[in-house]
């Protein structure tokens, strides 16, 4: 899979965005935390479900939505789900604002149906994981790209194997807000990025990580594995794993 394409093709429609179908994995304990977990480019909710669904994670549901099928720039306008169109990783990429903010405004329009009581998260791997930290960017923000109003409170981020959207202009938006640098100081983030990486390479995830820490993202953790390429693995998983339960502050209960 090549990072270099044409640019990416500008339309002045408006798109319409039909996302696929949802997969809901239940917690097999007591409810506590809801997180809304995003696929990458290509695949769907329900491969991630399967997987999400064998941790030992009792008291958190998991939400795992498809992404629409639309043309990416990146594979010549050939049709793949996607959260957003991509034409390359470079950091002069234009962004999709306009699909980046459909598919953030997606994930909080599941997560806001939740109990008051339950704490909220997003994860993501690879395209899904700059969704995530789009999302988390926005939380912070207090509002999408859009000007719209961010709806849900989220208590954690986790990013595997992706990349940070709209990066060169997040240091100026949060710091333009007094509100915006206390949220960033308090929102935990999970990144994790294998130095072998063949499809988003590991200078992706570290710049990522880079931009994040110095926009006052205090609670950051940026995880590296020496072997691993554009997949996921048991031991990041457990470091997730590990990760949640404390962030999310889960005891573990079955009731």
């Amino acid at each position: 899979m090549s990072l270099t394409g044409s640019s990416m093709a500008s339309s002045a429609a408006k798109r319409t965005f039909e996302f696929g179908r949802t997969h809901v994995v239940r917690p097999k304990g007591k409810h506590q935390a809801t997180v809304v977990w995003l696929h990458g480019l290509g695949d769907n909710g329900s491969s991630w479900s399967q997987l999400l669904e064998t941790l030992p994670l009792p008291n958190i549901k998991w939400i795992c939505p498809t992404a629409p099928t639309q043309s990416i720039s990146l594979f010549g306008g050939f049709p793949s789900t996607a959260w957003f169109d991509v034409a390359d990783l470079t950091e002069d990429s234009p962004s999709d604002m306009e699909g980046l903010d459909a598919s953030a405004a997606h994930v909080a329009n599941l997560l806001s149906t939740e109990p008051s009581d339950i704490k909220l998260g997003i994860g993501g791997f690879s395209m899904g994981s700059a969704t995530a930290l789009y999302s988390a960017t926005c939380a912070v923000e207090g509002k999408f790209g859009n000007g719209n109003a961010y709806p849900v409170n989220l208590s954690a981020v986790v990013g595997l194997s992706g990349w940070l959207p709209m990066a060169r202009t997040l240091k100026n938006k949060v710091e333009g807000s007094q509100e915006g640098v206390a949220r960033a100081a308090s929102l935990p983030l999970l990144l994790c990025h294998g130095k072998v990486d063949d499809v988003v390479q590991y200078n992706h995830g570290a710049k990522s990580s880079e931009v994040l820490s110095s926009t006052g993202f205090q609670k950051l953790t940026f995880k590296t594995y020496d072997r691993l390429g554009h997949y996921t693995i048991p031991e990041e998983m457990d470091e997730v794993c590990s990760w949640l339960k404390t962030h999310l502050a889960l005891d573990g209960s079955d009731s």
